[in-house]
């Protein structure tokens, strides 16, 4: 029998194998000192076998990591456009405003300008950190706006914070600025959470396929792609590669926690899709926060133009107010005329998108990759053994290596997911063990899930920013908003192991690892239950 070296550097199944002095030619012979590879007559030593063993592990890594990998940019550089958007958009509606208003209303603006300010302040600060009641504090800042607004329309009077808080308890009835308040406060409402909601999924997206593509084989799954990848060199047989459907059983068994991401996955996925039609349509953040200096400015000039109706109300609900000394009067007459009219900017004037792109340009790329990533995690398997240094075509059906020799595979392949891995004729998996990591990315996916569908509905949602939590995964430093990345972890107590779209792995279903499960879901609720807000 021919000696056969150990593969060369340039071999495309030698992945990144790399011969070294300590490897020796093997020279033919009884094969009783291998453990994994056969027995019979090999050219392998028990070294060379140990070198395998390492680098098949490498191979099996490599592999699976260059598919999580590119699916976790894709992620990753599309939260950091829209995050790059969404931001920016508020700058721009920012500067608007204030340039509008400093031409529009002068010094009367500058002297109220920290009412604006706050405005944009609290809505950025939603935006990165959360814990802001968007409602409220809507309301906060017409009722603000009304006590500075009726102050400059009743000049010739003196107001005790006591009469303008009471000034302020009528705005829901007298409509002071018409029906601008209420429409403004839902869109700005279901965009801010669309838009907010939207960015951190695609965040949840890629840390979960970021934390999943960190695989540590077993000892049963080296074992099993040891046999797969390098004991045909044993046997001489260095350029057949495996059978696609002996390929399949190992990567199947190999990944079998990974497989169990895919039903809760493919429902996040759809509701991204969800929300992604609200950000087109009716919770477009675009298209509320370009204009809306123009409708704060409108508002503004129906108080002015109803000021003598809105004041006579006030003055019987609240009381009549003290007049200031005639000096005063004169002065404060001359300080706060009112008379500005509203002259809205020319379009070239406006600008017209943020981070040099658009929301819909943006949410129409996000779409097609969503759909792209659909089933990732049950396609794995069959997309590592698709690289040409893990198996044959999927043609090549007679001239592949099947773990013996060059020959057909016979086995079926099985499915998906660790309780379909029982019957696993390749990989020995423990079912009853599931991966607590991946436990956990399936508790991610399916509370974002809920946070999208409450999102497509136009709720607010309650997120944990990733500098509260304590699990040791996490990122945050606990810094200022202004200065941290919007980087959230989140957590669930339930958790789904089975995909409904596939028959065969609901049919087979391994009853012995139920127990297990239980157990894992109770603990983990006990221990994260205290991390919930």
């Amino acid at each position: 029998m021919r000696v056969v070296p150990a593969p060369s550097p340039s071999s495309p199944r030698a992945g990144r194998f790399r011969a070294s002095s300590g490897l020796r030619d093997g020279s033919g012979g009884a094969g009783d000192h291998l453990k994994i590879c056969a027995q019979g007559y090999t050219c392998c030593s028990q070294e060379m076998e140990e070198r395998y063993s390492l680098q098949s592990k490498d191979d099996f890594i490599s592999v699976v990591s260059e598919q999580c990998n590119n699916l976790q940019a894709i992620f990753a550089s599309r939260y950091k456009k829209f995050d790059e958007f969404f931001k920016e958009l508020l700058e721009n509606a920012e500067k608007s405003l204030n340039d509008m208003f400093v031409k529009t209303y002068g010094r009367l603006y500058m002297q109220n300008s920290e009412l604006f300010k706050d405005l944009f302040e609290e809505l950025k600060r939603y935006y990165v950190v959360g814990n802001v009641n968007l409602e409220e504090m809507l309301n906060d800042f017409w009722a603000r706006l009304l006590e500075r607004m009726f102050r400059l329309v009743n000049s010739q009077y003196h107001f005790t914070d006591e009469y303008l808080e009471c000034v302020s308890k009528y705005t829901e009835q007298l409509k002071p600025f018409g029906d601008v308040p209420r429409k403004l406060k839902l869109q700005v409402t279901r965009a801010f959470v669309a838009a907010r909601t939207f960015a951190q999924g695609l965040a949840v997206a890629r840390d979960v396929v970021s934390k999943v593509s960190v695989v540590n084989p077993t000892a049963q799954c080296t074992h099993a792609l040891l046999k797969m990848i390098y004991c045909s060199h044993c046997q001489g047989l260095v350029t057949v590669k495996p059978c696609y459907n002996y390929c399949s059983n190992i990567m199947r068994g190999c990944l079998a926690n990974q497989g169990d991401l895919d039903f809760e996955w493919n429902n996040f996925i759809d509701a991204m899709l969800m929300v992604a039609e609200r950000l087109e349509g009716p919770f477009n953040i675009e298209s509320v926060m370009d204009p809306i200096d123009v409708k704060i400015s409108d508002a503004i000039m129906n108080m002015q133009e109803n000021s003598v109706q809105v004041s006579q109300k006030v003055f019987q609900g609240c009381g009549p107010p003290k007049p200031l000394p005639a000096g005063r009067i004169t002065r404060s007459l001359s300080e706060s005329a009112f008379s500005a009219r509203f002259r809205p900017y020319h379009p070239e004037e406006r600008p017209t998108t943020a981070a040099g792109t658009s929301l819909d340009r943006l949410v129409t790329d996000v779409k097609e990759k969503l759909k792209q990533a659909k089933k990732f995690w049950s396609s794995l398997p069959s997309n590592v053994c698709n690289d040409e240094r893990m198996a044959a075509g999927n043609g090549n059906e007679d001239d592949c290596w099947n773990g013996k020799g060059k020959s057909r595979y016979l086995f079926a392949v099985t499915g998906n997911g660790l309780a379909n891995q029982g019957n696993n004729p390749e990989v020995q998996v423990d079912t009853s063990k599931p991966d607590i990591v991946i436990l956990r990315q399936i508790m991610a996916l399916r509370v974002m899930t809920s946070k999208m569908k409450n999102a497509y509905n136009g709720n607010d949602v309650d997120f944990f920013d990733i500098s509260d939590e304590n699990s040791g995964e996490g990122s945050g430093s606990g810094c200022e908003y202004q200065q941290c990345p919007s980087e959230f972890e989140y957590n669930a107590t339930d958790h789904s192991g089975k995909n409904a779209n596939d028959k065969a792995n609901s049919a087979s279903a391994h009853p012995g690892a139920q127990p297990y499960l239980l157990t894992i879901f109770c603990i983990l609720f006990l221990v994260m239950q205290r991390e919930w807000r």
